[in-house]
């Protein structure tokens, strides 16, 4: 599907105080970081209810996102994927950003709301008012990098259900 083709809807908006008082720490999560030494993404270890919506959104997920095929992750896992070379990475159940604490920007792509963090390259998207956190790492080789969150915003409604994690 090419962008002529795709609805766009984003806007930049101040994440308000209230929201983050309002996102608290998910019980249970924990990560060793968001990748290894060769790029893979690192597995998550969400809390129970948060697996179950991740096993749902990895069933969902496109084969593509901004043209790049899905490949497979290694070690392969419910809660991470893996499109293009270099990577654009997603990993689902992740634990609550720090960055919320002081977040600034939020996007709004296609009814789903992403805090955005700048990175070395490119940028990392992570969901915010969800269920359970889902972390997208884009390299700045795919910019403007909020286009892949087009084709992954109609997995995350279906099945990252709305409300705080």
């Amino acid at each position: 599907m090419n962008s002529a083709h795709r609805s766009l809807t984003r806007r930049l908006v101040p994440l308000s105080a209230t929201v983050a008082l309002l996102l608290v720490p998910v019980a249970g999560c924990s990560s060793t970081g968001d990748s290894d030494d060769t790029g893979a993404p690192a597995v998550p270890t969400p809390s129970p209810q948060a697996a179950a919506v991740c096993r749902a959104l990895h069933k969902e997920l496109p084969g593509t996102v901004d043209g790049l095929e899905r490949r497979t992750a290694e070690p392969a896992s419910d809660y991470t994927a893996l499109w293009g070379d270099p990577a654009v990475r997603l990993r689902c159940g992740v634990p609550r950003p720090e960055a919320l604490a002081s977040a600034t920007d939020s996007a709004e792509v296609n009814g789903v709301e992403w805090l955005l963090e700048k990175q070395k390259d490119g940028y990392r998207f992570t969901t915010v008012l969800r269920r359970a956190y889902v972390e997208v790492t884009v390299p700045g080789k795919y910019a403007p990098e909020v286009n892949v969150l087009l084709d992954l915003a109609h997995a995350v409604r279906k099945t990252v259900p709305k409300g705080v994690a």
